[in-house]
């Protein structure tokens, strides 16, 4: 699965991808600017998205990706719970809150048939 991870703290998004996204082709950016950049240029499977970012909130990037990727699959990712019911209301498919990164597998197999939000 390619996957695009949207997290501004890199030695974590290292440690999420190196323990539980290795079987995965996965491509960490910091910031929304750069995220935009990523989805313009590539076709991904799977968005995990971050909601504190240095330039912005994550939901920003969910809505637009519900408008230009509707069938984009996007799990949500923030440490806090306020941070992640933000990212789902804005459109992401899933909930895998920092703190339980370990059931990351889980959350995307849930997503399996999954046809994305419009």
């Amino acid at each position: 699965m390619k996957i695009l991870y949207v997290e501004n703290h890199a030695v974590f998004a290292a440690q999420v991808c190196q323990q539980f996204l290795s079987s995965h082709v996965v491509r960490i950016v910091p910031t929304l600017a750069a995220a935009r950049d990523a989805l313009a240029a590539g076709d991904y499977d799977l968005l995990i998205v971050d909601y504190d970012l240095d330039d912005g909130k994550g939901d920003e990037l969910v809505r637009a990706c519900r408008v230009l990727h509707p069938k984009l699959k996007i799990i949500a990712g923030s440490s806090h719970e306020a941070g992640n019911a933000a990212l789902v209301k804005a459109g992401a498919s899933a909930v895998c809150g920092k703190m339980e990164f370990d059931k990351i597998g889980k959350a995307i197999a849930s997503l399996a048939d999954f046809p994305g939000r419009a």
